[in-house]
């Protein structure tokens, strides 16, 4: 991979997803994009960078290849914690029944279906409309986490009583049950491209996706999100990320956990979403 490899392959991965590639992380974007040049049967980056010019399909190979897919079940817990001892509480008081959350890139499924595990219990029944959003970039996590087929290595990080409840064995894998996976909705979506879902949301996730992109693309997508979120609705970012000099829409209440500015959350008069 020469310099001038690099650079067109960081400014198309710029370009596509906003995710910004570092000198540093050449060595991490030879070793994965090496497995399409083989796959492909080329013979050198000059010849995939050519490709990348003309075969629009290449495209999504190409962002699946670069994209980080790291999570786990109930990762940072202390959001799942937050949402069990304040929000649903707070959900409950209110007159409509619609409840919508958004998990803006949710790799395999874990973090879409830990929130569905969370709030089933008590808005799975007694007229609850409980609706997951879950999308990504990637089209083949998408795939991975619409089976809802996990290792039992993957579900190391959930109690036994979650598992017992939740999942099912099969042939050495663990088959997450229907009334968890059928509140999940999954949906490919690039953030920097049309969002087609109109909203309110009652809380979006985006979390560890901020640090990929610029100062410039973190305001964009962060305004984005505020007006597709309820007034009184929840927004959740990444532990290492933050929100300041990025926005000043949002007012941080707990550890990465942010209230549109100004929204009375706490108060009995609750706007109803619609």
């Amino acid at each position: 991979m020469t310099a001038a490899n690099f650079n067109f392959i960081r400014e198309l991965a710029y370009g596509q997803t906003g995710i910004v590639l570092p000198e540093r992380k050449k060595h991490m974007v030879y070793s994965r994009l090496c497995r399409r040049l083989r796959l492909l049967g080329l013979r050198n980056f000059d010849q995939y960078c050519a490709l990348l010019q003309t075969e629009e399909a290449e495209l999504g190979q190409f962002i699946n290849a670069l994209t980080t897919n790291l999570t786990s079940f109930f990762r940072e817990r202390h959001h799942f914690q937050y949402l069990e001892n304040h929000l649903m509480p707070l959900w409950q008081k209110r007159s409509s029944k619609r409840l919508r959350i958004w998990s803006s890139a949710c790799s395999s499924g874990e973090e879409p279906y830990s929130i569905a595990m969370t709030l089933a219990r008590h808005f799975n029944r007694g007229g609850w409309d409980l609706k997951i959003l879950a999308t990504d970039v990637d089209t083949n996590v998408l795939t991975r986490a619409e089976a809802g087929l996990y290792s039992a290595e993957v579900l190391d990080s959930l109690s036994e009583s979650f598992r017992d409840e939740y999942f099912s064995l099969q042939q050495h894998q663990y088959r997450i049950h229907n009334d968890i996976q059928k509140l999940v909705y999954f949906r490919q979506l690039n953030l920097l491209e049309s969002w087609p879902m109109q909203g309110p949301f009652d809380a979006i996730f985006c979390r560890n996706v901020l640090i990929y992109f610029d100062q410039d693309t973190k305001r964009k997508i962060i305004s984005r999100f505020r007006k597709l979120l309820s007034d009184d609705g929840f927004l959740f970012i990444g532990h290492s990320e933050t929100l300041t000099q990025i926005s000043d829409e949002f007012e941080l209440i707990g550890q990465t956990i942010y209230k549109p500015r100004l929204a009375q959350c706490a108060q009995p008069q609750l706007r109803s979403a619609r």
